[in-house]
């Protein structure tokens, strides 16, 4: 099938099976039920108890725990105790943020779902944007969210603010006419009106063609949930950190225990207790306890300022932010601009991607000496005209 920008008006309504007048109640919850809710799945939602686990999968916190175990096996139960009381405040204050977080991210998404004007039953009718189906006719003036991807199929002046989308201040002046043109970018589509975009002025009407994960929004969407956003920084320091803390008390306890036995002539048994003491005294058992604790000041000072943090640890690497750099339009990017095409007289050369160690050095895929110096003298041409 052709693109839906590809498509006239009346093709378009005889594809989705609708009027100008919208569908009938009875098609939209068919249809409700078929392509599901008009709204943003968020990927990797974590439950209560996933959030509670979380807390005692670090590393600093699991060697601790490891400690408390040895700890009481020697038979030192307040040390055992001191220890797991530390890991139990430090697990109750990481979740207790990163719950309230989730919740607090939970009903801003509630709130942010706005009613739109429809056609149903050949009359107009306010629902909440979750319940558009495809084949749905919205209803556009200007202040209106588009709340999916739409096939416009009526404009009066009707302008349409797509820097959420295309990164354009303009606002875009929308038509009815199908394009013919093919593989073209969201900003070209002149007859479709993209879901989270703004109207600016006039008025219109258009057809659902998209909803949910499908419209262009949702795949963008789709692209930021599957990017694995990785550890912080000072949760890198504290892994590394752990990790070096127990190797090296290990090594100790291998040594101690060594020259114990063999050098002292002390019995086994007595050894071994030695240097699993001296182990478990290598672990600093306040560290995660205070680490946790001015984090979570940090994070209320930040909520006093209007700045929600949905992960403890991300407190640190945005508390030591001083100026964002962004674009007109807020977007945040890797600051990074790589030339992938060069197109010559009747030829397309591609050229491969940048390594980040070599960005001076990229080679090229199709290496045409002769093609790419003619290119350099006309640019060079260009710029000195």
């Amino acid at each position: 099938m052709a693109e839906w920008y590809q498509l006239s008006v009346d093709e378009v309504e005889e594809e989705l099976n609708t009027t100008p007048e919208g569908l009938e109640s009875s098609q939209a919850e068919e249809r409700l039920d078929e392509y599901g809710k008009n709204e943003l799945e968020e990927k990797g939602t974590r439950s209560a108890w996933k959030i509670l686990f979380e807390q005692f999968a670090q590393t600093m916190v699991i060697i601790l725990i490891i400690a408390a175990v040895i700890s009481g096996f020697l038979g030192d139960w307040m040390e055992a105790g001191a220890i797991m009381a530390i890991v139990l405040l430090f697990a109750i204050l990481g979740f207790i943020q990163d719950y309230r977080a989730d919740r607090a991210m939970a009903a801003l998404k509630e709130m942010s779902v706005p009613e739109v004007r429809v056609l149903r039953d050949g009359k107009e009718q306010t629902i909440s944007s979750v319940e558009l189906v495809p084949g749905d006719v919205v209803l556009l003036e200007a202040g209106n969210v588009i709340p999916a991807d739409l096939r416009m199929i009526e404009v009066n002046d009707l302008q349409v603010d797509e820097a959420a989308m295309t990164g354009e201040s303009e606002p875009v002046y929308k038509q009815t006419e199908a394009i013919d043109e093919t593989d073209i970018s969201p900003g070209d589509k002149l007859n479709m009106g993209f879901s989270g975009t703004v109207v600016n002025a006039g008025r219109g009407k258009g057809i659902v063609v998209e909803t949910g994960m499908s419209s262009e929004m949702g795949k963008i969407a789709g692209m930021i949930q599957d990017d694995d956003s990785g550890m912080t920084p000072m949760q890198k320091e504290l892994d590394h950190v752990g990790k070096m803390l127990a190797a090296g008390g290990v090594i100790v306890a291998i040594v101690v225990g060594l020259v114990g036995y063999f050098l002292l002539d002390q019995p086994v048994k007595q050894m071994f207790l030695v240097a699993v003491s001296l182990a478990v005294a290598v672990i600093p058992e306040g560290l995660p306890a205070v680490v946790t604790l001015t984090l979570s000041l940090g994070s209320q000072r930040m909520l006093k300022r209007n700045a929600l943090i949905r992960k403890l640890p991300a407190v640190e690497t945005l508390g030591s932010v001083t100026v964002i750099c962004t674009d007109k339009t807020g977007t945040l990017t890797q600051n990074r601009m790589t030339v992938t095409q060069v197109w010559t007289v009747g030829e397309k050369t591609t050229l491969s991607d940048i390594e980040e160690s070599e960005p001076d050095k990229p080679a090229l895929e199709h290496h045409d000496e002769e093609k790419l110096d003619n290119l350099s003298k006309a640019a060079s041409l260009l710029i000195a005209g």
